[in-house]
């Protein structure tokens, strides 16, 4: 499983990982005295491996559009006064809410104060003993802590480390390790950094040995991949898109020389190595159709080989096994993910062979390739599954996992002959707990005892509910057992149900918080997200986005029926895109809901997609569709767009958290929704004036730090 193929089944865009494993790189479990970092990605090689501690992991980064809405050099005096005067009165409007804020966050210091108090113990209590990845490479092994690379002989004891790489002692203070790759003879190390307020990242080329120097700086870097000792390939990142990919040596004559360009807009580019290294994969992305060249990594010099060209609607991703590529595809019929083989020699898709095929309704999480089997992380009907393909036997085994788990966070392991496949199970108020499957025995083993042990007053509960067009949407829902009077209980509504991405259910110390104070969590798996497989995201987008607002009124109204709380004591929450179908339930149905909580929030979708100036507007048209050539598309867009839609109501109190720094969601946009939606709020309450009708409060929280993807702990916390 490589770094490509979480793109490709999250979307095909860009992911944060938190950490992964080095396709070639074993780990093994060293104690460490260095204090473990409170923060927050390590992705140390091309596998999946997701691991997320830090509760901005809610903040999903599948809203695309730039905050830098660039503009046309003006040609008249009078178009100069109007941009001054539009820049003006943003920033005059920026300071206004900025004051605003201060003087109503002021009045919650008292609670905050507990509440902070509460996480941090929380926090302190689930990862302590929590460690960074140990990655094994021969007798040595590689791990970082804190901003630093560190290096140790496997045998060695805690005592006798090196300091490979320091972030603050080569100037790079401000930023943090994203990911690690290590060159086959262990050489060369290259390392991505990313700053907390930025979308690029640095790549650092060390050439190791018994006093690491840098060799090579390279900027605006998304992914890299050793293909020789010496031989680095990289893409490069503008505007939040890449499109060109390039080689550079590090033997006695260097050079760098570009190898491949995307041309098509709406096509991403990224680049991993398969499980055995033999192959690089070049992997150009839109959301529904991709295409692969393969570099062979004995021949890096020769050109990339393409495997199939792009058609229309398939999305395929490589391994490589015993001279055979197996192809992870949407090709064929049901529109799901099958693992199919075909020769590398004649890898076109007249040659694919079907190995295995999804059941319907069944979302692929993750595929990690072994020697002689094949591992599928799957979901179906609310539960983990794994499916274990033998290659040998020709056997597929399917193992129904622990019914509280609700995520995968993937292990690093030994290299791909290894017999054991290790993993953790995780949900939103239970930490990661670790188990392996081992292939020998043909089971799943729990690891041993942790010091943290599985919360065992939550009940977990699994719903369906019916929306209007009669389809039955899921809901996973979490309570405390001792619980009394749930229809009194508070209870925090989640929703996505964009880009066929799955709602963030790792753990989080926030979501513990509120079920030990009583709170009911439920999270709605309407369509556009992934939850169940690829026809699940489809009947959700585009023309068909309003089935996912249809679903949310269902489950939430569900919910209420069978006495998990009422509106009035109900909160709904969403992030990034899901803030569509939140903003909109809060236009047409804001009785169901007493409060609504945003962060980045996508909320002005029909002014954003008619602006094709910003670098990923084209991109986005698959998943909302092009109101600028189809007027039908335009006003379907319209209907359901939270800002075109605010209106003379009572609405629920509305908190929203933007970023300054936020390069996908405008901040103009949101600034726009706040004042419209505020608006309109006073609007109603001076024309009704009933006894007891009160004004909602609407709170922006503009955070200077931070950014759309990814944040520290310690703002994270202030959040």
């Amino acid at each position: 499983s490589c770094v490509g193929l979480k793109n490709l089944l999250q979307g095909l865009s860009f992911s944060v990982k938190y950490y992964s494993k080095h396709n070639h790189l074993q780990t093994t479990c060293l104690s460490s005295k260095i204090k473990p970092k409170k923060c927050h990605i390590l992705d140390c090689s091309g596998s999946t491996c997701t691991r997320r501690t830090a509760p901005p992991g809610s903040i999903l980064p599948w809203r695309f559009f730039s905050c830098k809405e660039g503009t046309k050099i003006p040609s008249k005096r009078k178009q100069n006064t109007s941009i001054i005067t539009s820049e003006l009165l943003y920033k005059n409007l920026l300071k206004s809410e900025q004051e605003n804020w201060n003087d109503i966050s002021a009045r919650y210091e008292a609670m905050t104060k507990r509440i902070k108090a509460k996480l941090e113990e929380l926090h302190n209590r689930y990862t302590f003993n929590s460690e960074s990845p140990r990655i094994k490479f021969g007798e040595n092994v590689y791990f970082e802590e804190n901003g630093c690379i560190f290096f140790s002989k496997a045998d060695d004891g805690e005592e006798n480390v090196d300091i490979l790489f320091s972030t603050e002692d080569l100037g790079f203070s401000d930023a943090f390790i994203q990911r690690i790759r290590i060159s086959p003879d262990q050489r060369y190390m290259a390392i991505s950094l990313k700053s907390e307020n930025s979308e690029e990242a640095t790549c650092v080329i060390m050439k190791l040995g018994h006093f690491p120097v840098m060799e090579k700086v390279i900027p605006n870097v998304f992914s890299f991949e050793w293909a020789t000792n010496d031989v680095l390939y990289y893409t490069s990142q503008k505007n939040l898109k890449c499109q060109n990919v390039f080689m550079t040596t590090f033997s006695n004559q260097k050079h760098t020389k570009l190898v491949y360009t995307e041309q098509d807009a709406r096509f991403f580019v990224d680049i991993y190595c398969t499980k055995d290294r033999r192959f690089l994969t070049i992997n150009s992305n839109s959301k529904t159709t991709s295409e692969v060249w393969l570099v062979d990594c004995r021949q890096p010099f020769k050109l990339p080989a393409l495997v199939q060209a792009r058609t229309k609607g398939v999305i395929y991703h490589i391994e490589h096994r015993n001279d055979e590529l197996y192809i992870l595809t949407t090709y064929g019929e049901p529109a799901e993910y099958k693992l199919m083989k075909a020769p590398v020699a004649s890898s076109g898709l007249e040659n694919w062979q079907l190995v295995y095929a999804l059941e319907e309704k069944t979302k692929l999480v993750d595929l990690e390739m072994f020697s002689d089997h094949s591992v599928m992380f799957l979901k179906k009907a609310g539960h983990l599954y794994l499916n274990v393909i033998s290659f040998v036997s020709h056997s597929v085994q399917s193992v129904k996992l622990p019914t509280w788990a609700c995520e995968f966070e993937l292990e690093s392991h030994p290299e791909h002959t290894t017999s054991t496949c290790y993993f953790q199970l995780t949900s939103p108020v239970h930490p990661p707990k670790c188990f392996a499957y081992s292939f020998k025995e043909n089971n799943l083993i729990e690891q041993a005892v942790q010091e943290v042990p599985i919360i065992t007053n939550c009940h977990t509960t699994r719903l369906l509910a019916k929306s209007k067009d009669e389809t039955l949407v899921p809901i996973t829902v979490f309570h405390n057992m001792n619980s009394k009077e749930l229809h009194r209980r508070p209870l925090l509504v989640h929703v996505y149900g964009a880009y066929g991405i799955d709602l963030n259910m790792s753990f989080k110390e926030e979501k513990l918080m509120l079920i030990e104070e009583g709170w009911i969590l439920a999270y709605c798996h309407v369509r556009g997200g992934g939850e169940l497989g690829l026809s699940w995201h489809k009947d959700g987008c585009q023309h068909n986005k309003l089935k996912g607002l249809y679903d949310l009124k269902a489950c939430i109204m569900l919910l209420h029926e069978l006495g998990f709380s009422q509106p009035k004591y109900t909160a709904l929450a969403a992030a990034s895109a899901g803030g569509v179908l939140a903003g909109a339930l809060c236009n047409t149905d804001p009785e169901l809901i007493k409060a609504m909580v945003l962060q980045a929030p996508f909320v002005d979708v029909l002014n954003i997609m008619m602006k094709t100036h910003l670098p990923l507007t084209t991109e986005e048209q698959e998943e909302w569709g092009n109101p600028l050539a189809d007027e039908k598309c335009m006003k379907y867009i319209k209907s359901y767009c939270p800002y075109q839609n605010i209106k003379s109501q009572c609405y629920p109190s509305v908190f929203i958290t933007a970023y300054e720094n936020d390069q996908r969601i405008p901040l103009a946009g949101v600034l726009r929704y706040v004042q419209k939606l505020r608006k309109a709020a006073l609007d109603h309450a001076s024309k009704t004036n009933k006894k007891g009708n009160c004004i909602p409060n609407i709170i922006l929280d503009i955070q200077a730090n931070g950014s759309h993807c990814i944040s520290s702990w310690e703002d994270s916390l202030n959040e």
